[in-house]
């Protein structure tokens, strides 16, 4: 088991071709027994996880943390690149991950961890790869929860007449506009003002993680082509739905955890969750917000460690 980190590796970039894209992504305990995926949130990048990494590759894990196409140093292709980005691309390249990066190395089961939409994506991957996923650990997770459990049925006329009018809304729109005044007026401090209810971590390096791909040139495109993707995508890629197919096969073992305090996606959305889905295990935890693992680092690590030690998926 190697624990020899230098505090300047934890994200160093290697960089991965994605068909014909680059994807960054960073290692910390390569040679360790268990992978680890860390997928962040949206508009953050795999250096959102800079106080998670070593404290599981001490504990025999490789730590992996990865740009998603679109965020952080990996490439931001717009819709004439890669079409509509949406949580089952993101899932294919960590479905794609796992089998060019890491399958070379280490043929154990992947545990997936998300912060928010990474653990969307952490989701989506794992229905696709049950077989080769030890566990889902979620923090917290979003998107829209149906009690009824009929799937509802959408006129497809309907459905083509709101997906054109969601990509021309968001053609329209002056992203490249938006995104340069909010770089210029501190809108990302006051973001992570709202997300983070425990402030101890927000600092300039965390707002440099946050701010620096929003500068780059291609941000808009692709940002344009995530709200299209999103927002149009079909019912089969929303949570509800992934549970339900997840929760058939009942090898993935499923855990959320929850800051009482997030101001994002609040609690009871994920007592919601718990409640319709009773095989997921629901951690609440007081006085933190939407980035617990970044907010209060040492609380996140040890719950989620605790919950990857009973496992017994391996």
């Amino acid at each position: 088991m190697n624990t020899d980190f230098k505090e300047e590796n934890i994200n160093k970039p290697y960089y991965w071709n994605w068909n014909g894209f680059k994807i960054c992504w960073s290692v910390t305990g390569e040679d360790n027994k268990i992978p680890i995926i860390f997928l962040h949130g949206f508009g953050a990048s795999r250096k959102h996880w800079r106080n998670n990494l070593e404290y599981f590759a001490r504990r025999n894990c490789a730590s992996y943390s990865l740009d998603l196409i679109g965020f952080g140093d990996s490439d931001q292709p717009g819709i004439k690149e890669i079409g509509r980005l949406n949580n089952e691309i993101w899932g294919n390249q960590v479905k794609d991950f796992i089998a060019q990066v890491i399958r070379p190395k280490n043929s154990g089961k992947v545990i997936l961890i998300g912060n928010s939409l990474g653990a969307l994506v952490a989701l989506t991957c794992a229905v696709s790869l049950e077989d080769q996923i030890a566990t889902v650990i979620a923090s917290p997770l979003p998107d829209q929860f149906q009690e009824n459990k009929k799937e509802i049925t959408i006129n497809p006329l309907f459905k083509k007449f709101k997906d054109l009018f969601i990509a021309i809304f968001f053609i329209l729109l002056p992203l490249e506009i938006i995104l340069f005044f909010i770089t210029k007026l501190g809108v990302i401090k006051l973001a992570l003002n709202s997300a983070y209810f425990k402030k101890d971590n927000i600092d300039r390096e965390l707002i440099d993680i946050v701010k620096r791909p929003v500068l780059r040139k291609t941000s808009a495109r692709s940002l344009r082509a995530m709200c299209i993707g999103m927002s149009s995508r079909d019912q089969k890629l929303q949570a509800s739905y992934l549970l339900t197919k997840l929760r058939a096969s009942k090898k993935v073992p499923f855990l959320l955890i929850w800051g009482d305090k997030d101001n994002f996606i609040p609690l009871f959305l994920g007592k919601k969750i718990a409640n319709l889905h009773r095989w997921v295990e629901l951690k609440i935890v007081p006085n933190l917000g939407h980035c617990i693992h970044d907010e209060d680092p040492s609380v996140f690590n040890r719950i989620s460690y605790e919950w990857i030690k009973d496992l017994k998926t391996f």
